[in-house]
């Protein structure tokens, strides 16, 4: 989230890209700080269009990043500047790490958006001098990995930070490596292509209007947004809840909430409604409803959930028939 200070003069448009996607942030974490206080359905912000409208967000900061690496030693490594602030975004990680693990140690933040940008930093190094299409290569390896070299093998907590396990682990913010990576390799293709064409030169030409200082104060100090807007926001809604709460919700309800956000998305609704029903009578019966919101479940419970899944999916299939092409 760091602005990075190029060896040229500024590019005022970065500066403004970065402060647009901060506001975005900011609208969706206001939006999941809802969620988290019970004012809006359990599950809302993970699925549909609130789950690309986070992808999004995060995949332009890392584009931002690859293109900040570009700009930053464009005319050699430098050193200095960059130890700094690699020193404050990995402070800023570690900091956020300890902080969720206090506040919600269920879904604290071991590896989100600040550990990636950290570890992109780092990493994206070693494609500065690579031609734009090999990096752009490497990136389309990196987003198909998922798909393909998911295993049990890197289930262990040690390695949740590749995004290969074959369980995902919860977290309130997960960016790991695989695929997030590729949207800093992205940038650093993109910049140097960009580069290679005049495009930044012809773009420093043209300075954004007055409306836009906000936007590019907010970009220039990005880091100090990210760490200040999420405490203001969660306190402010803390008090508004003192006033006025939000109705208390039962495991049942915010279990049948998430499952049917999340089944809707490939199946119909009358299917999900019957599905998620099944599914929560099989995990009430056996006891075991508060561990579906556990962190890390255990691999029996993982287990029953999938035979569960299996056999409510037959049955709800059965109940209502084959669903219409």
């Amino acid at each position: 989230m760091v602005a990075s200070s190029p060896t040229r003069s500024r590019i005022e448009w970065i500066d403004l890209a970065r402060g647009a996607a901060l506001v975005a942030m900011a609208i969706y974490h206001f939006t999941w700080d809802l969620e988290f206080f019970g004012y809006t359905e359990p599950g809302m912000t993970a699925v549909g269009g609130w789950k690309y409208f986070a992808r999004s967000i995060a995949s332009t900061f890392l584009v931002l990043v690859g293109v900040s690496l570009v700009l930053s030693h464009a005319g050699g490594f430098r050193m200095p500047s960059f130890l700094r602030r690699f020193a404050m975004i990995a402070g800023a990680a570690a900091a956020v790490t300890i902080a969720t693990w206090i506040a919600t140690p269920d879904f604290f933040i071991f590896f989100g958006i600040l550990h990636q940008i950290a570890f992109a930093s780092v990493a994206g190094l070693l494609f500065l001098r690579s031609p734009p299409l090999l990096t752009l290569a490497v990136a389309a390896l990196i987003i198909a990995a998922p798909f393909f070299v998911t295993s049990t093998a890197f289930d262990a907590p040690w390695w949740w930070w590749t995004g290969l396990s074959e369980n995902r682990p919860r977290s309130s913010d997960y960016v790991p490596v695989f695929p997030w990576f590729a949207a800093a390799l992205i940038g650093i293709a993109a910049a140097k292509l960009a580069d290679r064409a005049g495009l930044f030169a012809w773009i420093a030409r043209f300075e954004p209007g007055g409306w836009s200082k906000p936007l590019q104060f907010a970009g220039r100090h990005s880091l100090a947004v990210y760490l200040i807007h999420q405490p203001v926001l969660i306190g402010c809604l803390w008090l508004f809840a003192q006033v006025y709460p939000a109705p208390v919700q039962t495991s049942e309800v915010r279990f049948r909430y998430s499952c049917e956000a999340s089944c809707e998305q490939v199946r119909s609704e009358e299917f999900c409604a019957g599905y998620c029903v099944c599914v929560l009578d099989g995990l009430a019966a056996d006891n075991r409803l508060e561990e579906a919101f556990s962190r890390a479940p255990s691999d029996a419970f993982r287990a029953k959930l999938k035979d569960m899944a299996e056999i409510c999916t037959a049955e709800t299939d059965a109940t209502i028939g084959p669903e219409p092409e």
